[in-house]
């Protein structure tokens, strides 16, 4: 993937999300980075970056200036998911694209953050 084929998918996937107030990001050679704000104040965003000389990508739910989920790519662990209940931690999954990590986004968000594992609504605070 390069750094256009990762635009070109990332803005109309996170254009479905309702949540979503506004998206700024700023290319520099071969790295995106970004953010997608989301409403109810500056303390909750997503933050994305893709790197397309290395392949890392990285897609982190912010609130209270703490991931509290997300989803990665880089050399050194592959892919792997950091779930709500437990965002520090590293769950290997499989290859996911850009619309599908969106989509994984998009229903953590309807969640309100909310996991079996965790009755915290990090969405409302």
């Amino acid at each position: 993937m390069d750094v256009k084929s990762f635009v070109d998918a990332l803005l109309p996937a996170l254009s479905t999300i309702g949540l979503i107030e506004d998206i700024a990001y700023n290319t520099e050679g071969p790295v995106v980075n970004g953010r997608a704000h989301l409403f109810g104040g500056d303390e909750r965003f997503v933050r994305f970056f893709f790197n397309q000389a290395t392949g890392t990508l990285a897609f982190a739910l912010i609130a209270g200036q703490q991931r509290v989920w997300g989803v990665d790519f880089d050399n050194r662990r592959g892919w792997h998911l950091h779930p709500v209940n437990n965002p520090k931690n590293y769950v290997a999954i499989n290859p996911q694209s850009v619309p599908a990590i969106v989509a994984l986004l998009q229903d953590v968000l309807a969640s309100g953050g909310r996991s079996a594992e965790s009755e915290d609504d990090w969405l409302l605070q």
